[in-house]
């Protein structure tokens, strides 16, 4: 079923990079719902694979002291979603990882996976975009740390040379301390299919009604995800009222690029992507008049 020219089991972060470095041509599986789909179709020929599926630190969830969270590259959908860290502290990340297919891909899908894989359709990866999160990168040179909206290069390339994978993710307490955050994902079906677009947001707002921050990042409006940072900068200092968050979601097109497909038309796609930007900024604004009701 998949021609598979060699494979090789890691059992700690030491042994995969030094397995790495003495032969570059192996590459990193860890839930494989990626990659072996690729190599049943064929676009992946006779690979030689290292899996990392067994080195429990990269599936660990932490917070340190500075309330900086960690997340392991390993850790699956499911246990991003369940875990008490991500509940209290970035739940939008978790919701938008319970979009991605059914439990049981849920229960493989690894975050570092759906990043690496490079999608622009990833469930993760419009949320991580908002969250600012780094990607912490591993190999026998060392350690090295870059933002992920400089890890994506183009449709299914990040920045990772031969011998690196990633570790894990790191967001700090300021990238989502004080911020509502909401994803919403558009598909042709309700369950098991990869986004025809997306669009995940967060909005930080003071006790006067203004906007002190606002973020957004779009899947499948480009061939990587894209934050409208003209956009964001443009809405600071004003009042998340009703008529900003169209005027928002109206700017926010300039940035993107959405293109025709079979999945959708251009034009189908502009609009699903300016009406799905505006109701998770609805969805804000009635978190923070709830909010405001119960002071």
């Amino acid at each position: 079923m998949y021609d598979i020219k060699e494979i090789k089991e890691a059992y700690s972060i030491g042994e995969a990079v030094s397995l790495l470095k003495e032969d570059p041509e192996l590459k990193i599986i860890a839930g494989g719902t990626d990659v072996l789909v690729k190599l049943r179709e064929g676009s992946i020929e006779s690979p030689k694979l290292l899996s990392i599926h067994l080195i429990d630190d990269l599936s660990q969830i932490s917070i340190d002291d500075e309330g900086s969270i960690e997340i392991g590259a390993m850790a699956t959908f499911t246990h991003i979603a369940d875990h008490p860290i991500i509940k209290e502290n970035i739940n939008q990340l978790g919701k938008a990882v319970l979009t991605a297919g059914g439990p049981q891909l849920r229960n493989a899908a690894t975050i570092g996976g759906n990043v690496c894989n490079a999608a622009p359709s990833a469930d993760s990866a419009p949320m991580l975009f908002c969250l600012d999160a780094l990607v912490n990168i591993v190999s026998a040179d060392g350690e090295r740390t870059m933002p992920i909206t400089d890890f994506y290069i183009g449709l299914g390339q990040v920045d990772l040379k031969p011998n690196e994978f990633v570790k894990s993710f790191t967001i700090k307490k300021e990238n989502y301390e004080g911020y509502s955050g909401k994803y919403f994902k558009y598909a042709m079906r309700n369950a098991m299919d990869i986004a025809t677009s997306s669009c995940a947001t967060m909005v930080k707002v003071g006790d006067d009604g203004k906007i002190e921050k606002i973020k957004a990042c779009y899947g499948v409006a480009s061939t990587v995800p894209v934050r409208v940072y003209k956009a964001e900068e443009e809405f600071v200092g004003k009042k998340l009222d009703d008529e900003n968050i169209t005027a928002f979601a109206k700017l926010a097109l300039e940035e993107l690029s959405p293109r025709d497909s079979w999945r959708a038309s251009k034009a189908l796609r502009t609009q699903i992507l300016y009406e799905i930007c505006r109701r998770n900024l609805e969805e804000s604004l009635e978190e923070y008049k709830g909010e405001d009701d119960e002071d």
